[in-house]
């Protein structure tokens, strides 16, 4: 993945290192920026409570609580766990401008926010992530 930033990350690993610990398709929307078919992922409507981690390096990212049915195909939310969770990074890719949504802790990417789209939320903001990109811890 080509970092728009010199950043350096908490958890930081080769491109072999990766390619080895992730699976394929992990590794494409994680260490690419791709993106999973919509609603492949459980996560889209899946109700439970806890927290969402980063697939790839194990970072707290969201709360099921902030979690809302966008029925847009991947799982969304009204915000993250902390601000300094997540990065933003202007995405000119697809002939337009977005928000790409990556994980701080190691640079991998999540998925895109947009705002203004008038879902019922206290944040108006819609966090569109990939579900490949996130674990799911059940609250106990």
């Amino acid at each position: 993945m080509s970092s728009p930033t010199e950043k350096n990350y908490n958890v930081e690993k080769t491109d072999e290192q990766w390619r080895e610990e992730l699976s394929a398709a992990e590794y494409h929307v994680l260490r690419q920026a791709g993106t999973e078919r919509p609603f492949s992922s459980p996560y889209e409507t899946d109700s439970t409570v806890g927290v969402y981690s980063c697939r790839a390096c194990g970072a707290e990212l969201f709360r099921s609580e902030t979690k809302f049915d966008a029925h847009c195909g991947w799982p969304s939310f009204y915000a993250p766990l902390a601000e300094d969770r997540v990065e933003y990074i202007e995405d000119r890719s697809m002939g337009m401008v977005r928000t790409e949504v990556r994980c701080a802790n190691c640079g991998s990417h999540l998925g895109h926010v947009f705002s203004g789209e008038g879902f019922d939320t206290p944040t108006d903001q819609r966090y569109c992530i990939n579900g490949i990109a996130l674990t799911l811890h059940p609250e106990q």
